[in-house]
C-alpha cells in the first residue's frame, strides 16, 4: 500500500464519475422524460385550478357557465365590476355574438355577490394563475411534439407524440425501451394491475398506456388484447429502428399493422363475445379434486351438500 496517493486517486474517480454523468445527460430523452411528466403533473394540477376557479367565480356570477378553462380565466378578467362590463371585451373572448349576449344579460342581472377590492385582486390573480399554466401548457406540448418525432419518429408515427414519450418515460431511457420485448412493452403503464394479478391472482392486464389508443379502445372488448399486442409488437420494431438503425419504416409498419387490426376484428365478429355476466361452471370447491384436500369431504347427498370436517 505504500506509495499509493489515495487523495489522487479518489479525485481521478470522481473526475471520471462526472464525465460519465455528462455524457449520460447529453442525450435530449431525458429532458423528454421531464417535459412529459411535467405536462401530466400540470394538467392534473390544471384541472383543479379550473374546478376551484368555477366554484369561486360562481359566487358572483352564477348564472355564467363557461366549460373551457381558458375562456374562463380570460372571461375573469374583464367580468369582474358590473358597473364597467363590456360586450366587445366578452366578444373577444367567446367569438360568438349570441353567446356573448346571453352573458353580457345574465352577468348584469346576475343575482351572486357583488366583489370588493380585495376579492377583485385575489380572483384576478388566482386567474392569472390559470392563463400562466394554459401557456405552460402549450409551450410543453410544442416541445414534445417536436421532441418525440426528432427522437421516435417511427413510434411516434405508429402512435402518436404523448404515447410516445410516455413509453419512454417508463423505460428510463430510449436504449432500455429498444431492448424490451413487446409484451412488457404492451403492459407498461399497468404496473399496478400486473402486481395485483401476481400477488392476489386478478385477471392479468392486457395494456396499459396503448389503451389510449383509438384503435384499442374503441375496439371490441374481446379484441382489445389481440390489438394491443399487435400495436407492441410494432412498437417493437419501429423502437429498435429508432434507436440502432436510425432508419424511418413507420409506413410500412403501420400498414402492416392496419391490415392485422382488420383481420382481428373480422375474426372477432365472426364469433359471439360472451356475456359479461356468463361465468364458466365449476364444480364446488374449485376444479382441484377434493380428495387432495386435507381433512374435507362432502357430504353423502352429493357435490350440492355443505362440506364438512373429519376430526381425527
Amino acid at each position: 500500500m505504500a506509495g499509493i496517493d489515495f487523495r489522487k486517486k479518489r479525485e481521478g474517480m470522481l473526475k471520471n464519475v462526472r464525465e460519465s454523468i455528462k455524457s449520460e445527460y447529453q442525450n435530449e430523452e431525458h429532458a423528454l422524460i421531464q417535459a412529459i411528466n411535467a405536462f401530466d403533473e400540470t394538467g392534473r394540477s390544471y384541472n383543479l385550478v379550473f374546478e376551484r376557479l368555477t366554484e369561486w367565480y360562481g359566487i358572483y356570477f352564477p348564472e355564467v357557465k363557461v366549460p373551457n378553462p381558458k375562456s374562463l380565466a380570460e372571461l375573469v378578467a374583464v367580468l369582474n365590476d358590473r358597473e364597467n362590463m363590456s360586450r366587445e371585451a366578452i366578444q373577444k373572448i367567446i367569438n360568438d355574438p349570441d353567446k356573448t349576449e346571453s352573458i353580457f344579460n345574465k352577468a348584469s342581472a346576475s343575482m351572486g355577490r357583488s366583489m370588493n377590492e380585495g376579492e377583485r385582486a385575489a380572483i384576478l390573480a388566482f386567474a392569472r394563475m390559470s392563463s400562466d399554466m394554459n401557456t405552460a401548457m402549450e409551450g410543453l406540448d410544442a416541445y414534445i411534439k417536436a421532441t418525440s418525432e426528432k427522437l421516435m419518429p417511427n413510434t411516434t408515427y405508429l402512435t402518436d407524440d404523448k404515447i410516445a414519450a410516455k413509453l419512454l418515460s417508463k423505460a428510463g431511457s430510449l436504449e432500455r425501451l429498444a431492448m424490451m420485448p413487446a409484451s412488457t412493452i404492451q403492459l407498461l403503464g399497468a404496473e399496478k394491475a400486473l402486481f395485483k394479478h401476481i400477488k392476489f391472482g386478478s385477471k392479468p392486464p392486457k395494456y396499459g398506456l396503448l389503451f389510449n389508443m383509438p384503435s384499442i379502445s374503441n375496439a371490441p372488448r374481446n379484441a382489445r388484447g389481440k390489438i394491443a399486442r399487435a400495436y407492441a409488437t410494432k412498437i417493437s420494431i419501429g423502437l429498435k429502428g429508432d434507436y440502432f438503425t436510425k432508419k424511418f419504416i413507420g409506413e410500412k409498419l403501420k400498414s402492416d399493422l392496419e391490415s392485422t387490426i382488420e383481420k382481428i376484428k373480422k375474426n372477432v365478429s365472426e364469433r359471439p363475445e360472451r356475456s359479461r355476466n356468463e361465468r364458466p361452471t365449476r364444480p364446488l370447491g374449485g376444479f382441484r379434486s377434493q380428495q387432495n384436500r386435507r381433512g374435507y369431504d362432502r357430504g353423502r347427498g352429493g357435490g350440492g351438500e355443505r362440506r364438512q370436517w373429519h376430526r381425527k
